[in-house]
C-alpha cells in the first residue's frame, strides 16, 4: 500500500508541475505579445469571423489574378470548366500573412473572379479541398492551420465547411467524432466520402504527427473514424493520398514527420515508402487493411513539400518538393545553419538545387521518343495488377543533356508547396515556394500541360520578378552582424560561427588536379574527369543507383564548373 501511495502521489506531483509549467508558458506569451502589439491568436481568428458574419449579400467581380501565395487549394469544379482557388500564405520574411479569398479560374476565358459571401472560413493555409458534384456542386474544406504575422502564434483548424457553388453559400458542418485539430493532412474524395488521413499539430511548445484514417458521410453528415488492419504507415504530414473511384483502394505514398532526438535536438525524415490500403467485404462488415506495396520504375528521389493530384485514368501526378541534403541533424535548424554557412558548404547547396532541378522538372517530361510516335509505358506502383499507376513521367534526357535539348522547351522552376490539379485532361500549377538560398520566395505564376500530348507547358501566367519580394528580418541582420564582427567582439563570433558550421558536411577541392593557365573547363574536366566523377558520386550517393553513367558524369562536369567558378575567385 505504502508504494502504491508513493507513486500516487509522485503522479499528481507531476500533473501540477505540468499545470503549472503551463500556465507560466501561458503568462509569458501574453507578455511576450503585449511586448509586439499582437492579438491572442484566438481572438484575431474571431474578429475575421465577426466580419464574414456581417456580410449580407454575395459578391462576385472581376478582378486580377491572385497574388503570391503557397500551400493553397486549387480545386476543379466538377461540372464547369472552372478552378477554385481559396486560402494560402504569404511570407516576405518578415511577416505571415493568411488568406481567406475564395478564387474563381474561368478556363476558356482566361478570366479570374473573386467571391465574397457571408459566414465564409476563417483565413488559413496547407488545408484539402476536394469537389463533388451533389447538390448543384460542391466545395468542400477541412482544417489547415492559421499563423500571426509574426510566426509567435499558431493554431490549427479542425472545422469542416461546404461552398454549395451553385447558390454561392458557405455553411459550417457541426458534426461530432471527426479528426483532431491538424494541418498538412491530405483528403480525397470517395463517391459521396470524404476521406482524411494524416497531418500534424504544432502549437511551438509540442507538437504531434498523426497516421489515423477518417471518413465524412456528405449525404448523412457523419464521421466515422476508420478500423484499419495490417501494416500501417508511420504518422506524417504532406504525404501523397491518392483513391481508386471504381475499387475503393486508397494508396499513400512519402511525406514528412519529425521526432526528438535530445531535449534541444529533433530529426526529420522525409519518407519514401508505399502503401495501399483495400475494402474487404461489403456493407456493415467491411475491412480495410493497410499492406506495404513494392515499387518498380523510375521512381522520385526523397523529398518533402512534393505537390500531387489524381489525372484520369486513376494516376497520380507528383511534382516538385525540396530535400535539405545538409539537414542530417536538427530539421528545424535548417535556416540557421544557412546563414552561418560559406564557401565550399554553400556550393555544395548550389550544385543539390541545380540537380534537384534536373530530377524535378524530368518527373512531368516525357521522352524525346515520344513526340517521335513513340509510346511510354505507365509506371505500376502495386504487387498486384491493380489500374493505380504513378505517372511521374519517365526519366528524360532532354533536361540532362544539353546536346539534346531543344531551343524553345520550357519548364517551371523548381518549387514546393505549390497547387496542383487536372480538369479533365489538363494540369494545372499555381504558385508555390522556390528558396534562394536563406530567401523563401513565394510565386504568383499560373502554367498548364497536356497530359495526353506531354509535349510542352503553356504560361498562363510567368514569373514576374517584381512580385518576389523578401525582407530580411531582424534577427538575421543581427546574425550577420555577429559573424562580421570587428574589434574585440571578432574573435569571439568566428569561434561561434565554427561551431555552427561544424552541423554541416563541407565539402571541399583541395585535392583537386590544379587547372592550368588559360585550360578551359571543358579540357580540364576531360583530363581530370575520374575525380569529378568520383566525387559526384559521393556527393549525389542517394540518387546513384537512379542514374545512368552518362548523366552521372554531365552531373559531375556541373559540379566541376561550379567548383572551379569558386576556386578562381
Amino acid at each position: 500500500m505504502g508504494k502504491k501511495n508513493k507513486k500516487e502521489k509522485k503522479g499528481k506531483g507531476q500533473e501540477k508541475t505540468a499545470l503549472k509549467t503551463e500556465k507560466k508558458a501561458e503568462k509569458r506569451a501574453k507578455r511576450e505579445l503585449a511586448d509586439i502589439g499582437e492579438d491572442e491568436i484566438k481572438k484575431q481568428i474571431a474578429e475575421y469571423q465577426d466580419k464574414a458574419k456581417d456580410r449580407t449579400e454575395v459578391i462576385e467581380e472581376k478582378c486580377p489574378p491572385p497574388s503570391p501565395r503557397s500551400n493553397i487549394s486549387l480545386t476543379p469544379h466538377p461540372d464547369k470548366e472552372e478552378l477554385f482557388l481559396f486560402g494560402g500564405e504569404y511570407y516576405t520574411g518578415k511577416t505571415m500573412t493568411l488568406y481567406d479569398e475564395l478564387y474563381i479560374y474561368n478556363i476558356k476565358k482566361n478570366e479570374w473572379s473573386r467571391i465574397t459571401a457571408p459566414n465564409a472560413p476563417p483565413p488559413r493555409s496547407s488545408h484539402q479541398a476536394v469537389t463533388l458534384s451533389q447538390g448543384g456542386g460542391q466545395l468542400w474544406i477541412f482544417g489547415g492551420e492559421f499563423s500571426s504575422h509574426s510566426q509567435s502564434q499558431f493554431y490549427h483548424y479542425r472545422d469542416l465547411w461546404v461552398y454549395h457553388i451553385k447558390h454561392k453559400q458557405w455553411q459550417l458542418i457541426s458534426a461530432p467524432g471527426g479528426p483532431s485539430s491538424r494541418s498538412g493532412h491530405r483528403m480525397v474524395a470517395w463517391k459521396k466520402q470524404l476521406v482524411v488521413f494524416g497531418g500534424f499539430h504544432d502549437n511551438l511548445r509540442e507538437y504531434k504527427y498523426f497516421n489515423d484514417l477518417y471518413m465524412f458521410d456528405t449525404e448523412n453528415y457523419t464521421w466515422s473514424r476508420i478500423t484499419t488492419s495490417g501494416i500501417t504507415p508511420s504518422p506524417r504530414s504532406g504525404c501523397v493520398l491518392t483513391v481508386n473511384q471504381d475499387t475503393g483502394r486508397i494508396v499513400v505514398y512519402g511525406g514528412f514527420c519529425k521526432e526528438k532526438v535530445k531535449k534541444d535536438e529533433e530529426k526529420g525524415t522525409a519518407f519514401t515508402d508505399l502503401y495501399s490500403l483495400t475494402m474487404e467485404g461489403k456493407g456493415e462488415s467491411v475491412k480495410w487493411k493497410w499492406s506495404q506495396m513494392k515499387q518498380s520504375g523510375t521512381r522520385p528521389s526523397t523529398r518533402c513539400g512534393v505537390s500531387a493530384t489524381v489525372a484520369p485514368g486513376n494516376r497520380a501526378i507528383l511534382f516538385g518538393g525540396v530535400y535539405d541534403q545538409t539537414g542530417k541533424k536538427n530539421v528545424t535548424e535548417k535556416k540557421k545553419r544557412r546563414k552561418n554557412k560559406g564557401g565550399d558548404s554553400e556550393l555544395e547547396e548550389e550544385i543539390i538545387e541545380d540537380t534537384e532541378e534536373c530530377l524535378d522538372d524530368l518527373k512531368l517530361e516525357k521522352q524525346r521518343d515520344i513526340t517521335q510516335g513513340t509510346s511510354t509505358a505507365e509506371v505500376p506502383m502495386e504487387t498486384d495488377s491493380s489500374v493505380f499507376t504513378v505517372k511521374i513521367g519517365p526519366q528524360s534526357s532532354k533536361t540532362l543533356d544539353n546536346s539534346d535539348q531543344s531551343g524553345g522547351s520550357f519548364l517551371p522552376s523548381p518549387r514546393m508547396n505549390c497547387a496542383l490539379c487536372v480538369k479533365g485532361s489538363i494540369l494545372y500549377l499555381y504558385g508555390g515556394l522556390v528558396e534562394d538560398g536563406g530567401k523563401q520566395i513565394t510565386l504568383a505564376d499560373f502554367y498548364s500541360l497536356d497530359l495526353q500530348k506531354l509535349d510542352e507547358w503553356n504560361i498562363i501566367i510567368a514569373e514576374d520578378k517584381k512580385l518576389q519580394v523578401w525582407e530580411e528580418s531582424d534577427d538575421e541582420g543581427e546574425d550577420d552582424d555577429s559573424e562580421s564582427g570587428s574589434g574585440e567582439g571578432a574573435e569571439g563570433g568566428d569561434e561561434e560561427s565554427t561551431d555552427d558550421d561544424s552541423d554541416d558536411e563541407d565539402i571541399t577541392f583541395e585535392d583537386a588536379p590544379k587547372q592550368n593557365p588559360d585550360e578551359s573547363a571543358e579540357v580540364y574536366f576531360a583530363r581530370s574527369k575520374e575525380y569529378w566523377i568520383t566525387r559526384a558520386e559521393e556527393i549525389f550517393e542517394e540518387d546513384r543507383s537512379r542514374l545512368s553513367s552518362q548523366k552521372m558524369e554531365k552531373l559531375a562536369f556541373e559540379l566541376c564548373k561550379k567548383a572551379l567558378l569558386e576556386m578562381n575567385k
